[in-house]
């Protein structure tokens, strides 16, 4: 099917007044969270899925990797969140810390986190994703969604004063390990930068708050960048310096480390094939089934769709058809940088082992890719694995 009819397929069953009031019709018993809805119905069981992921095999690494079929709330809470560090986590004393912002910019600046708080303040709910979820068997649940708060960059920015060369944004954290580059052995800081216009951009918020609490340490205490609509890497933890400079920096993080390679078919017939290397960035489209509830008989599945405005979802049986879901009734305006939780009724099917499949359509008309599309199946590395997503789950008599 072409994208423009699917999109209009999906408009037509989820846009307007009609599907508000279908989808309220068919998420009967939703639980709220901060105004935000949840898919449930009291007294449902949830059937486990058959493939469960592998152990994770680096738990000094990565932490709190959510378990789909056991999320039952809207926001994600601070102590189930993901975390991921590269260099171990630092000891920051906040007490004694400060944010320099200097580079390239007229007016050098020192804050405290006091004089941080008392700047405008900003919340944002915002789903968070490690460019590596879905990258391996034990990798499908980094990702969290929470209500972040802090103060916009961009006006910092303005009151520093960018240079006319300044094209570049520096963000250093406090965490550091040594690595030998070229036989050179050096020390260096977890850093990640971001061109002018992106760093400028009025979404970025400087982070001091997760879920109405002050951040905890393992998330970034005492500040950390919050970039909506980017990967995780680019949400700078620990964050001590912001640096102006008229180069892209190119350290491990940016130029060897979370790099997408590819390797594009050659233009002409019997020519060579071409490898590309990409920065991993922003975000991407992507949807997963997170659990299937059977009540009084009646089985729905419930998942969610993230990484753009979600125009639509739909949801496949095993070799069935696409069928459309029901998003939530919450509007997306509010949170376009957080998931849309959907659901399909499934009735009463046959007893045994099914696969369920989602892909997500974006407001631009974009749909999730399948695994075999070029996009991902010429990708050689792990990053940015947004194919479709399929369960297995086992369905009793």
């Amino acid at each position: 099917m072409e994208t423009r009819e699917l999109v209009r397929r999906v408009l037509l069953a989820q846009g307007g007044a009609a599907a508000a009031a279908l989808a309220l019709h068919r998420f009967p018993g939703l639980t709220h969270a901060l105004g935000r809805a949840f898919p449930a119905r009291p007294g449902e069981a949830v059937l486990p899925w058959a493939d469960q992921p592998a152990p994770n095999p680096v738990p000094e690494r990565v932490g709190g990797l959510l378990r789909w079929e056991q999320r039952d709330a809207y926001l994600t809470p601070t102590d189930q969140f993901f975390t991921v560090v590269h260099y171990g986590q630092p000891a920051v004393d906040a007490r004694a810390w400060r944010l320099e912002v200097g580079g390239l910019v007229q007016r050098p600046l020192t804050l405290t986190l006091e004089a941080l708080r008392a700047r405008p303040r900003r919340e944002v709910v915002f789903t968070l994703e490690c460019s590596g979820n879905h990258g391996f068997p034990w990798s499908g649940g980094l990702i969290g969604t929470a209500r972040w708060a802090g103060t916009p960059l961009a006006p910092l920015l303005a009151e520093a004063g960018v240079q006319e060369r300044g094209s570049e944004v520096v963000f250093w954290g406090a965490d550091a390990g040594e690595e030998t580059v070229r036989d050179v052995p050096m020390r260096q800081h977890f850093a990640r930068s971001m061109s002018l216009a992106d760093a400028t951009d009025a979404d970025l918020l400087l982070a001091y708050e997760m879920n109405g609490v002050p951040l905890p340490p393992n998330h970034g205490a005492p500040l950390r960048l919050l970039a909506p609509g980017w990967y995780g890497v680019a949400n700078v933890k620990w964050l001590t310096r912001i640096e102006v400079r008229d180069t892209r920096l190119m350290n491990r993080f940016m130029a060897r480390d979370y790099v997408t390679i590819r390797e594009e078919p050659p233009a002409v017939e019997g020519g060579e094939p071409v490898w590309t290397e990409t920065s991993v960035g922003r975000a991407r489209l992507k949807s997963v089934p997170a659990k299937v509830t059977r009540l009084g008989g009646q089985h729905r599945i419930v998942g969610a769709a993230w990484g753009a405005p979600i125009a639509g979802v739909e949801v496949r049986i095993d070799d069935g058809p696409w069928a459309a879901a029901a998003l939530d009734p919450t509007p997306g305006e509010d949170a376009p940088f957080a998931w849309r939780w959907w659901a399909l009724d499934w009735g009463a099917p046959a007893p045994g082992e099914h696969t369920v499949t989602s892909r997500a359509i974006d407001a631009a008309g974009r749909v999730q890719p399948a695994p075999d599309d070029p996009w991902l199946a010429t990708k050689r590395t792990y990053w940015e694995s947004t194919g479709q997503v399929t369960r297995r789950v086992l369905v009793g008599p």
